[in-house]
């Protein structure tokens, strides 16, 4: 074995809105690329489906892992809510998962094993303090803006799950001066304001005749008046749900990625200048908003670390 082998892998599993990842992450945090497999989801898949497509992401990457290198555990990360006592799954957007048992079903398929379940967000902020943009960093919040908008909290150098498992849920904290309705049956949650789906629907609401996040993008590069309108909008409501969890928890860093983040750097600009807008509280403005520095292994990292850094994870 050479000196710069990794020791030992865990089977992490990223279960989301429009597909679940699995991949073998090794103890430097390293995405193992010929371990890694994908499914789709989404909303109009069926319970079985759904539990298909984990069931064959996961025994795809069982058969990937090295010989001479057996699993530590698995890891799981699952858009929210969890039940963390019980295990179980009840994603927004997976509305036939509710109170599915997710562990047991992933248990199953690797008997003998460890396997640990958290809210995606929490699982993206641990990636970030291990390996990613918040390393060195004991007061840090992740965040996706994707499909929908998650989040998770270290506070003190621990991470903070609370009894249900679905603390740090930002994505469902409302916004002032935002009345747009939520799934959750909120109004003005930062995931029906920001999120690329419902940023796109906004601005097609406003006459833009995109359908993605890829076509609000490239609009915007272009300085289309209603993408900029759009991104501005997501971009300042970020910011207000950002200084609201800093002005709470005094936070020190916040790391954003998901794919929508990507949508141009300018929507981070954007929130950086509403969280500024809380001129009498230094604390809170003081916070350093961060793009993910991770791509897209950060949510794979962070379910691994559940196990790798478990001592992160009470």
């Amino acid at each position: 074995m050479r000196a710069n082998e990794a020791l030992e892998y865990v089977l992490a599993v990223d279960v989301g809105g429009t597909k679940v990842d699995a991949a073998l992450v090794d103890d430097r945090g390293t995405v193992l690329p010929s371990s890694r497999h994908r499914a789709p989801t989404g909303a109009s898949a069926t319970s079985e489906q759904l539990a298909s497509a984990v069931r064959t992401v996961i025994l795809a990457t069982l058969a990937s892992v090295p010989p001479g290198y057996p699993l530590i555990g698995v890891g799981i990360g699952c858009a929210g809510p969890i039940h963390l006592n019980s295990g179980a799954v009840s994603p927004l957007n997976l509305p036939v998962w509710r109170e599915f048992g997710l562990q047991e079903l992933v248990a199953e398929l690797v008997p003998g094993l460890d396997v640990r379940l958290r809210m995606d967000g929490l699982c993206i902020t641990l990636a970030e303090h291990w390996v990613g943009a918040g390393r060195g960093v004991d007061n840090l919040m992740g965040m996706i803006v994707s499909t929908g908008v998650g989040g998770g909290l270290i506070l003190g150098g621990i991470t903070v799950s609370g009894p249900t498992g679905n603390a740090g849920h930002i994505g469902h904290i409302e916004v002032g001066g935002f009345l747009d309705a939520c799934a959750c049956g909120g109004t003005g949650c930062i995931e029906a304001i920001a999120s690329g789906p419902k940023t796109v629907a906004w601005a097609r609401s406003q006459g833009f005749t995109g359908e993605s996040g890829e076509d609000l993008a490239a609009a915007y590069a272009a300085a289309d008046p209603i993408a900029i309108l759009a991104v501005k909008r997501s971009g300042r409501a970020l910011g207000q749900a950002i200084a609201s969890a800093a002005t709470l928890l005094d936070l020190d860093v916040v790391a954003i990625g998901g794919g929508f983040s990507n949508v141009t750097p300018d929507l981070l600009d954007f929130a950086r200048a509403a969280i500024l807008e809380r001129v009498q509280f230094a604390y809170a403005t003081r916070v350093r908003v961060v793009h993910s520095t991770l791509s897209g292994d950060g949510p794979l990292i962070g379910a691994a670390a559940l196990i790798h850094r478990a001592e992160l994870v009470p």
